[in-house]
C-alpha cells in the first residue's frame, strides 16, 4: 500500500519547499504608479520619525556576518540581499509606506532593551528572539523558526554579553516562526532532565499541528504567493514580509511544552522572575499569551501588537480569525498592564518605551481592529456585499496618519471581506451568485460577448496605458481564462498585475500580484528536492489526525460504493481506532473497535511515524514484521486505489504549467 507523505507541515515553513525559478523580466514603474508614489511621499506622515529611533535604541552589535550557513553549507539566512533598502533611495516600484516598514525591519544585531535584563536579537528570521536575563541563565521567548538561525543568535548574545545557559523557553503561540527553532537552543536531555521547563499557552500543542494538517498542499502553494517565495529579492521583487524580511530555510523542530498556561492570567516565577501571563484565545493564534514583567513594568506583546495591521484572512488561507475579540484583548491589556508599562516589546518588528507611547500604540491597534468589525458589520447591514465590501470599507483618516496601524500584512481589502465572511459568509445574497459557473466555463462566454481578444486587447492596452489597471485586469482576467495559451493576453495580465504589486502598501498583496505575474511569464516553479519532515512535529501529529488526512485523499467518485472496516491499533500508546469507508467517505474514530471489521492493523505508533514522515508505507511497515494484519488484507490495497497524490505545484493562474 503506497501512502505518501501528509502534508501537514506547519504552512509558515512548508512554503519554502518551492525552488526558485529563473527569474521573469520585470518592468519598471508606470508614470502613473510614480504619480501614485508622489503622491503619497507628499500625504502620508513621514515626518514622524519616532519609529526609527525606537528601532535603533540599544544596539548592542551586529555580527561580522550576513549570512547563515548550514550544516551542508546551504543558505539558511541572507540579510545581505537586502541591502538595496539602505542606499537612500525612494523606488517608484515600492509603496513609500511598504519601503519605509522594509527598511525599518533591516534591524539586525543585538539589541539591549530593558538594561541588563532584556535582550532581543533581530534581523535572524521572521520573529525576533527575546533573552530575559534570570537569576541562573537565559528565559527565551519565542526560539525563530529554524535551529541553524537560533543557534546562531543564541551563539552571538553569548558571545556579546557572555555565555549563559538556557533556563527557560517560553513559546508565545502556535505558529512555527516561534517555536521552530527549539532545537537550536535546548534539547530533549535538559527538558528531561528537570534543567529547562517549556512554556506555552493552553491549546498549544493541538493549534501547533492542526491549523495545516487538512488544507496543507493547498496552503503551501498559497504561501509561495502570499510571502513572494519563487521572487527574487529586489527593487521589483520581494522586498519585506511586513513583521520581518522572510522565513530562514533550515530545519525546524518542537519540543512539547512541560508547563501550560491555563487560566486567563497566571503568575509564574522563572528562573527568579516574576511572569504574569495572559492568555489570548483567538487573536492572532488560536493559541497565544502576552505577558507582564510586574518588577520591571514591561508589556510583552506576543504577536497580538506589532508594527502593522495584521492578518484577519491570511492569504495563504487559514480560519479567519476574530478582529472584535483581537481589540478586546488589546484593550483588557491596555487597562490591566498598559497603564504602567513602561516598555513594550512583541516578538516581531522593535519594542517602544514611555508609558504614553505605548498607550498610543495600544491604542490606535485596538481601535484599527475594532473599526474593522464594527464599520463592516455597519456597512453590511446597509446592504454592502462581500463583493463590494472592499470597496467600500475606508480605515478612518486619524487612524491612516499612525504608522503603527498601516496595512503592511494585512490589507483593508482582504480584511474587511474577511468580517463579513465571518458574521455572513462568502455569499452576497445575489442568486446569481449563489451557485456560479467555474471561471472556466464562464469566461469563453464573456470574451465571446467583448468580441474576442481581438477585441479585448487593444481595449486592455489602452485602460492599461491609462492608468486603469484594475479595469484591465478585470477583463484580460477573463481572456486568460477562456484562453490560456494566449501569450499576450497572459503578458498584459502580467504587466498589469506587476503595477498593481508596486501600488499596494500590504507585502503579502505585493508578494501575490508579483508572483503571479512572474509565473504568467515564465510558468510555476518546479518542486524542489524533499523537505524531509520533522520528526517532532510527526510525533505531535494524532493518529487520528493522520486519518483524517488521509481521508482528504480519498477521491470519492472512485470510492463511491466501496465498504470497509479496520481495525486499527498502536500498542505501544495504547490506542485503538475504527476506520470505516462508506459512501465515498473514509471516517475514522478513538477508543473503539468494531467485532465487525474487514481487518485488523495492529502498528506500533513510532513504527507508524515513519509513514507519517513519508519515510516508509504502511505496507512496507508491515510487510518489514513492522506490525501485523490480520483479515481480509485486501482492503489495504482497496483503500490505496483510490487515494490521490496531491501536486505542490499545482496551476493557480491558468495557462501557467
Amino acid at each position: 500500500m503506497r501512502i505518501t507523505r501528509i502534508h501537514y507541515f506547519i504552512t509558515l515553513a512548508l512554503m519554502l519547499t518551492l525552488s526558485t525559478v529563473t527569474q521573469a523580466q520585470t518592468s519598471p514603474a508606470s508614470a502613473a504608479t510614480s504619480a501614485r508614489q508622489d503622491t503619497l511621499r507628499a500625504s502620508l506622515p513621514f515626518a514622524d520619525q519616532r519609529d526609527f529611533g525606537e528601532s535603533r535604541r540599544g544596539f548592542v552589535a551586529a555580527p561580522d556576518y550576513r549570512q547563515i550557513l548550514g550544516a551542508a553549507g546551504n543558505v539558511v539566512w541572507d540579510i545581505g540581499r537586502y541591502d538595496f533598502l539602505l542606499d537612500g533611495q525612494d523606488y517608484d516600484s515600492i509603496h513609500p509606506s511598504l519601503q519605509r516598514q522594509a527598511t525599518l525591519n533591516m534591524n539586525y544585531g543585538l539589541y539591549e532593551v530593558v538594561p541588563d535584563f532584556i535582550y532581543q536579537i533581530r534581523g535572524y528570521d521572521l520573529a525576533n528572539m527575546t533573552l530575559v536575563r534570570g537569576e541562573q541563565g537565559w528565559i527565551v521567548f519565542d526560539v525563530l523558526l529554524t535551529r541553524e538561525t537560533a543557534q546562531a543568535a543564541l551563539a552571538f548574545a553569548n558571545e556579546q554579553l557572555g555565555d549563559r545557559p538556557v533556563s527557560a523557553v517560553v513559546y508565545s503561540h502556535s505558529h512555527i516562526d516561534h517555536f521552530g527553532g527549539v532545537r537550536g537552543v535546548i534539547d530533549d536531555d535538559d527538558v528531561q532532565s528537570g534543567r529547562v521547563d517549556v512554556y506555552a499557552p493552553v491549546g498549544f500543542m493541538e493549534e501547533a499541528i492542526s491549523e495545516n494538517v487538512y488544507a496543507g498542499n493547498a496552503m503551501t502553494r498559497r504561501a509561495s504567493y502570499q510571502y513572494g517565495n519563487p521572487l527574487a529579492a529586489g527593487p521589483f521583487g520581494q522586498v519585506d514580509s511586513a513583521i520581518g524580511k522572510a522565513l530562514a530555510r533550515g530545519s525546524s523542530g518542537l519540543i512539547a511544552p512541560t508547563v501550560v498556561v491555563t487560566d486567563d492570567f497566571e503568575e509564574h516565577t522563572i528562573d527568579g522572575v516574576r511572569i504574569v501571563f495572559q492568555n489570548t484565545p483567538g487573536t492572532e493564534a488560536p493559541a497565544e499569551m502576552n505577558a507582564w514583567f510586574p518588577d520591571h513594568n514591561v508589556f510583552w506583546a506576543a504577536e497580538n501588537i506589532t508594527a502593522t495591521i495584521h492578518n484577519i484572512y491570511t492569504l495563504r488561507g487559514a480560519l479567519v480569525r476574530d478582529a472584535l475579540s483581537w481589540s478586546r484583548q488589546i484593550n483588557e491589556a491596555l487597562y490591566r498592564f498598559g497603564q504602567d508599562a513602561e516598555v513594550m516589546i512583541s516578538s516581531h518588528n522593535w519594542p517602544r518605551w514611555g508609558n504614553e507611547r505605548i498607550q498610543e500604540v495600544m491604542r490606535d491597534q485596538r481601535d484599527a481592529y475594532a473599526n474593522l468589525n464594527n464599520q463592516v458589520l455597519n456597512l453590511a447591514n446597509r446592504g454592502i456585499t462581500i463583493s463590494q465590501m472592499h470597496n467600500e470599507y475606508q480605515v478612518p483618516q486619524s487612524l491612516q496618519q499612525s504608522w503603527s496601524v498601516r496595512q503592511y500584512h494585512g490589507s483593508e481589502f482582504h480584511n474587511s471581506r474577511a468580517v463579513i465572511n465571518r458574521y455572513l459568509g462568502y455569499w452576497d445574497g445575489n442568486p446569481a451568485t449563489l451557485a456560479p459557473l467555474s471561471p472556466e466555463d464562464s469566461a469563453p462566454l464573456y470574451v465571446e460577448m467583448m468580441g474576442g481578444a481581438d477585441a479585448i486587447l487593444p481595449r486592455a492596452q489602452g485602460l492599461f496605458d491609462e492608468g486603469q489597471y484594475r479595469h484591465a485586469m478585470e477583463i484580460l482576467n477573463k481572456l486568460v481564462y477562456a484562453e490560456p495559451d494566449n501569450q499576450q493576453g497572459k503578458e498584459l495580465l502580467a504587466a498589469t498585475f506587476e503595477q498593481l504589486g508596486y501600488q499596494y502598501e500590504s507585502a503579502s498583496m505585493r508578494n501575490v500580484f508579483l508572483t503571479a505575474a512572474q509565473e504568467l511569464r515564465v510558468g510555476v516553479a518546479p518542486a524542489g528536492p524533499a523537505r524531509g519532515t520533522s520528526p517532532d512535529l510527526a510525533r505531535a501529529m494524532t493518529t487520528s489526525q493522520w486519518w483524517d488526512a488521509i481521508a482528504t485523499r480519498v477521491d470519492s467518485q472512485l470510492a463511491d460504493g466501496m465498504a470497509f472496516i479496520i481495525n486499527f491499533s498502536t500498542p505501544d500508546t495504547g490506542e485503538q481506532f475504527v476506520i470505516e469507508m462508506r459512501g465515498g467517505t473514509l471516517t475514522n474514530i478513538a477508543g473503539y473497535a468494531s467485532d465487525q471489521a474487514d481487518a485488523s492493523i495492529t502498528m506500533d505508533r513510532s513504527d507508524l511515524d515513519q509513514v507519517i514522515l513519508g519515510q516508509a508505507t504502511l505496507g512496507s511497515q508491515l510487510t518489514s514484521g513492522r506490525g501485523q494484519v490480520t483479515g481480509n488484507a485486501a482492503v489495504l490495497q482497496q483503500l490505496a486505489s483510490v487515494l490521490v497524490e496531491f501536486d505542490p505545484v499545482f496551476e493557480i493562474m491558468p495557462g501557467t504549467r
